[in-house]
């Protein structure tokens, strides 16, 4: 958006996009660590009651599915919120990303193209994300003390 003609002020749109960019990481935080505390905290014989998917796949295969899901929750929004290694709150986002295309190939393969859509959602989101805290809003890593010691 062009400042001129909206009339706001470069600060003001770099507020809404930081903003925007920190709501989002929390909810994909609340989604992707949400959905892998529940898929661990749960019997498989319950969601397998509600995911059809998750009877029809080894036990591994869904607990990997689970871990990756905590992983990038907790890593698209803690390094952010620490400011320690925020550059990894990108890969996180990324790995969000990549593990929604996975879901989405593994849904059509199956034939449950109708279970897709929230899978694009959670790919447009982490996208959005990964692009706005590399290049647009990046995170800056907090700071050492003084006199802190170097590694060499």
């Amino acid at each position: 958006m062009n400042p001129r003609i909206s009339g706001e002020t470069p600060t003001q749109s770099s507020k809404l996009l930081n903003l925007g960019l920190w709501v989002v990481q929390a909810l994909l935080a609340l989604t992707f660590a949400g959905g892998g505390i529940w898929k661990v905290a749960t019997p498989l014989a319950e969601i397998a009651a509600l995911i059809p998917w998750a009877g029809q796949v080894s036990p591994g295969f869904f607990y990997a599915t689970a871990a990756f899901d905590l992983l990038g929750g907790v890593g698209v929004l803690l390094p952010s919120v620490t400011r320690i290694q925020p550059a990894l709150t990108v890969l996180a986002a990324c790995g969000c990303a990549a593990l929604q295309v996975s879901a989405i190939i593994f849904h059509l393969s199956r034939g449950e193209a109708a279970n897709t859509p929230f899978n694009f959602l959670l790919v447009a989101l982490a996208l959005f994300v990964a692009w706005g805290r590399h290049s647009k809003a990046p995170i800056q890593p907090r700071a050492r003390p003084t006199g802190a010691a170097t590694r060499e």
